[in-house]
């Protein structure tokens, strides 16, 4: 019964060469890497370009893969793969996921840039609308009364509670309440009003 090949023994003579060259590479032989380099490196740096489309890029992921492969040599099964096509595989990764990592990066500049061109508007328009609005409070707040602002004003920028007001104006606190109540209902209606 004839045996059957193994899918190492079905590969060129080129292509078991280049694994020859990654088995000796794992092993730490400098020369069989020089010769794997100089074999593979061209074309990988060919496939890095069809998925980068930039030439430095393609330089980059190219000498990335290769260095890579001087580290991860030992990893190499030429039952499972030839050295080529691990070799490719490896540079498809790395270039795909240089792309992602440009698209990621390019997304969150937008985002940035977008976030910092709104948000002074939204700051300047909200501090335009908050401007806008004291200025009808403060004109509200002196067309009251004496009687009904200053009870108003101790409340609400003081701080200070009902029997506090009172307290401080010697006043009793039903009076400086029901003062506060007639305030507050003119200043509604001063500022539904337009101000």
């Amino acid at each position: 019964m004839p045996r059957h090949r193994s899918a190492a023994e079905h590969r060129s003579a080129a292509d078991q060469q280049l694994d020859g060259y990654l088995t000796a590479t794992a092993r730490g032989s400098e020369e069989a890497f020089t010769l794997l380099y100089d074999s593979l490196s061209g074309s990988v740096r060919g496939l890095a370009l069809r998925v980068v489309r930039d030439a430095s890029q393609a330089e980059e992921v190219a000498q990335e893969v290769m260095l890579e492969v001087w580290r991860t040599a030992a990893r190499f099964d030429p039952e499972r793969a030839s050295a080529k096509s691990w070799v490719f595989a490896l540079a498809h990764h790395r270039a795909v996921d240089r792309v992602r990592s440009a698209r990621a990066a390019s997304d969150r500049d937008r985002r940035a840039a977008l976030g910092n061109s709104e948000r002074p508007f939204d700051m300047v328009a909200e501090l335009v609308q908050d401007r806008d609005e004291q200025r009808r409070l403060y004109r509200c707040l002196a067309a009251l009364c004496r009687n009904q602002r200053v009870p108003l004003v101790l409340a609400y920028y003081e701080g200070l509670t009902y029997e506090e007001v009172a307290r401080a104006l010697s006043r009793p606190a039903g009076t400086v309440k029901t003062r506060m109540r007639t305030g507050l209902h003119r200043l509604r209606e001063c500022l539904e009003a337009g101000g």
